[in-house]
């Protein structure tokens, strides 16, 4: 009976197994037909999405040649005038094409060419991996198959249907015309600049030679542009451009179309190119820009081929007035230096300064004139933009605005001109210099800027700190980096002068800035508006001490070390200030009217200084300014004279300015400044008693305000009379 008992099943056990299973049964049977819903779902969806593409593909021209026929891309001036046509191709042949070319073009962008059938489905899914799991990258799978497909879609919208429409769109080629014939179509569609659009035209912009004379050095420098004409230019960017053919090189090498020695060969070989042909003489710097930022925004392609028309915001009549000043004004300093005259015999060798103006509309932001260097057919590096040179004291606005701003100071307030020590944790005590390397004693702060003297802004600076002067840069537009270093005040962080104008801009339209911009509007080929910009500014600077600053600039214009501009004829209401930088290596001037701010530097490109044939350097009064002049002069032509806005709750007071009180018998030279409603003009110092430092040093130091190791003193235009 027990053996009978032990050989009978658990029927609890069972009971509770057989309940378990059935609830698993009943759960993958859920699960079944829900994916079976589900694909089902998807299999309609599929479907929908496949016949809503289909229904709206484009048709595939016959012959294929016409799918390159596309609008080309127009840019235009402010006034309406049309500046540059980018598009229109000679077509020619595969045959009178270099094999190598051909070969370079396949092996870089799509060796698999030859095997698929319009989609590289190893590409496919490598790219998808690449973009999936691979943060803040984004790999592109398109063959050139494909990517002569895009040319039918005038959407510049990146959609998954477009995708998968050039894809069916790249099927269809494929089944309708031979590989000879799409490479053809290709090779004559690609965008090597903004003036050479297929194969032909670029062997002739580049090597003045036809497609069929490459070799195969050039044939892979060429091949190597299309992703990213800018970028690569050979004109611009030498190394990087060579860089880029060794890359080609390597590729036609792993696809067996060249060996290794040939490879190696091709990359030493020298390369002859033409000169450039100059473009849209007054407006080149400006034009480059332009394409770069559509390159940047739309793609090259698009960019080359979209038909897109581009409203910018360039005035013709001032970009021809800042061009000229720019020639003219380094000829006259070419005169000065001890170089040899600008002869075809004596350009060899000789390096002669360059120079850079942006001028800007105060009240809106636009940039109405650009000149990046003294010539675009000989460099068409643009150093209005990319240049970043120290301004010297033209940053000292700044650090006059921050003081005014955190201090509570006044253009009365009295400071001294005195050696200044001022102690820096971790490292060597700094000890500015005035560039004259004298001292004036006490005198009020509207003078200290008038006269550039670097102990009083270097003093301003200790109190406030290089955090405070950095604040107020970037609120009026300075985006390069700035060091946190008390040397800050004499402008020893690079800028360029597009910033420069466009900061000063904010001080002109009473402490509202407007970012510069250039291009106005973008429409497609259908006239559809891609981009529109709609100006509007931000208040950012107190009206009030944005104002006192401005008066203080005129006094650099009207008796200051930029006075020179008055002394060559500009007679309008008008605000600035000089730069010059260690050894001379850098001259500046910025300065503003109520509605145009320009900036102009001078300078060589590698550390050299600018100084005379007697040994003495070139200031920004007497490099820069009258750059200046000579384009505002003809810059305002027929403009009416407009005075800046004095907002309420400012009153004038004449001063004796070495007191700081109202003028006596003893006073020389009375000067105007500008107060509010509770400042007078009482003679007071901003902190310590009457003939003391403006700001004692500080017990503690702020971290990171330290200067950097074997940091120069930034020295500073001499006042006129000297």
């Amino acid at each position: 009976l027990a053996h009978s008992a032990a050989m009978r099943p658990d029927r609890s056990r069972v009971k509770r197994w057989g309940g378990g299973g059935r609830r698993m049964i009943r759960c993958l049977r859920t699960l079944f037909y829900a994916g079976l819903a589900l694909a089902g779902l998807g299999a309609v969806a599929g479907v929908i999405f496949f016949f809503t593409a289909v229904r709206e593909l484009p048709r595939v021209p016959e012959p294929l040649s016409r799918i390159i026929e596309t609008p080309p891309t127009e840019i235009f001036a402010a006034s309406g005038e049309r500046l540059l046509v980018i598009g229109g191709r000679e077509a020619v042949p595969i045959s009178r094409v270099a094999p190598d070319f051909i070969n370079a073009v396949v092996a870089t962008e799509d060796h698999r060419f030859w095997r698929h059938h319009g989609i590289n489905k190893l590409r496919i899914v490598k790219a998808l991996g690449i973009t999936l799991f691979v943060p803040g990258k984004i790999q592109g799978a398109s063959t050139i198959t494909q990517q002569l497909a895009k040319n039918l879609f005038f959407s510049f919208k990146r959609s998954y249907m477009r995708k998968f429409r050039e894809l069916l769109v790249a099927l269809q080629i494929e089944a309708q015309f031979g590989k000879e014939e799409i490479l053809e179509a290709y090779i004559n569609q690609i965008a090597f600049n903004a003036r050479s659009h297929g194969i032909e035209q670029a062997a002739r912009t580049f090597f003045g030679k036809t497609a069929s004379e490459l070799n195969l050095a050039e044939a892979a420098l060429l091949a190597g542009l299309p992703k990213s004409p800018t970028r690569y230019n050979p004109y611009r960017h030498w190394e990087r451009a060579k860089r880029r053919q060794k890359v080609v090189l390597e590729r036609m090498v792993a696809a067996g179309y060249i060996s290794r020695v040939q490879a190696d060969a091709a990359l030493l070989a020298p390369i002859h190119l033409v000169a450039p042909r100059e473009r849209a003489d007054a407006g080149s710097y400006f034009l480059d820009m332009v394409i770069r930022d559509l390159e940047t925004t739309y793609g090259a392609d698009i960019a080359h081929h979209g038909g897109l028309k581009v409203y910018t915001t360039l005035d013709p009549r001032l970009q021809l007035y800042a061009t000229e000043a720019i020639q003219r004004g380094l000829e006259d300093l070419d005169s000065q230096l001890p170089i040899p005259a600008a002869t075809p015999a004596a350009e060899a060798g000789v390096e002669r300064p360059q120079g850079a103006l942006a001028a800007i509309d105060t009240k809106s932001g636009a940039l109405r004139a650009l000149v990046g260097g003294r010539a675009y057919r000989q460099s068409a590096y643009n150093r209005a933009i990319h240049n970043q040179r120290q301004p010297g004291s033209g940053f000292k606005p700044f650090t006059y605005y921050a003081a005014f701003e955190k201090l509570d100071l006044s253009p009365a307030t009295l400071a001294v001109d005195q050696p200044v020590i001022i102690p820096v944790k971790g490292a060597a005590d700094w000890k500015p210099r005035n560039f004259d390397r004298d001292f004036d004693g006490p005198l009020v702060l509207k003078l200290a800027l008038m006269k550039s003297v670097n102990t009083v802004a270097a003093q301003l600076i200790e109190q406030v700190g290089p955090a405070g002067v950095i604040d107020a840069a970037r609120r009026c537009g300075i985006e390069s980096p700035l060091a946190p270093f008390y040397s800050l005040a004499l402008g020893t962080s690079g800028v360029s002068p597009l910033e420069m104008a466009g900061a000063f801009a904010t001080f002109a339209s009473g402490g509202v800035h407007h970012r510069p911009y250039w291009i106005a509007r973008v429409e497609d080929a259908r006239g559809r508006i891609l981009r529109d910009h709609i100006v509007g500014g931000r208040r950012v600077l107190d009206p009030v001490k944005t104002f006192q600053l401005v008066d203080m600039m005129r006094g650099v214009v009207d008796r200051g070390s930029g006075a020179v501009v008055r002394r060559l004829g500009f007679d309008r209401p008008a605000a600035g200030k000089t730069g010059t930088t260690n050894n001379h290596y850098d001259a500046w001037f910025t300065g503003f009217t109520p509605t145009l701010s320009a900036s102009v530097w001078v300078g060589f490109d590698r550390a050299r200084a600018l100084k005379d044939r007697r040994g003495i350097g070139i200031t920004g009064g007497r490099g820069a300014a009258p750059i200046w002049t000579a384009f505002m002069r003809k810059a305002m032509e027929g403009e009416p004279t407009r005075n800046f806005t004095v907002p309420a709750g400012i009153h004038f007071e004449v001063i004796d300015p070495q007191t700081g009180r109202r003028p006596d018998a003893l006073t020389r030279a009375p000067l105007q400044v500008a107060l509010t409603a509770g400042q007078t003009a009482d003679g007071a110092m901003a902190r310590g008693e009457t003939g003391s430092l403006l700001i004692p040093p500080a017990a503690a130091r702020m971290p990171g305000a330290g200067e950097p190791a074997g940091s120069e003193i930034v020295e500073e235009d001499l006042p006129l009379e000297n």
